[in-house]
């Protein structure tokens, strides 16, 4: 357990000083701003997306260490993901950050976040870059953009 503990650390602190795909994308397909008024993290994803993959993904903002770590690792597992295996890395990674349980196929940087349940007021911060993320390219948006 303290293995998995110094990894969780270690992650974090990595992410939160050197966040990737820490920018903000020209000419993006998919933009949304997130905000956690309970702790005051803010930031901004935006999306590039080519025949059904998320070809881009980065963010801006400021936030927490784990609110900054949690989308620098969101935005490096779902580049090159199809909208399908976001959406369920979506799902599995929120339902580990309320719960712990951690599913068959969660890849091992976001299982490493599996703590993070016993602090529910950090759960959100964990939480805001997929929600946003999530939120901004929901299928009906898709479908919308593509019949403008």
């Amino acid at each position: 357990m303290d293995e998995l503990r110094e990894l969780y650390q270690q992650l974090i602190l990595d992410h939160n000083q050197n966040p990737r795909n820490f920018r903000e994308i020209e000419n993006y397909d998919f933009h949304k701003k997130g905000y956690n008024p309970l702790c005051g993290d803010q930031l901004e994803i935006f999306i590039n997306i080519k025949d059904d993959i998320i070809s881009e993904l980065s963010f801006t903002g400021m936030g927490c260490a784990i609110s900054k770590a949690s989308a620098s690792i969101m935005t490096e597992t779902l580049t090159g993901k199809s909208l399908s295996e976001a959406n369920l890395l979506f799902k599995q990674f929120r339902e580990m950050a309320m719960n712990g349980k951690i599913t068959d196929g969660l890849p091992l940087k976001l299982s490493v976040l599996s703590g993070i349940y016993k602090y529910p007021s950090r759960v959100k911060c964990a939480l805001l870059a997929w929600h946003t993320m999530h939120q901004s390219f929901d299928t009906q948006n898709i479908v919308d953009a593509k019949t403008e």
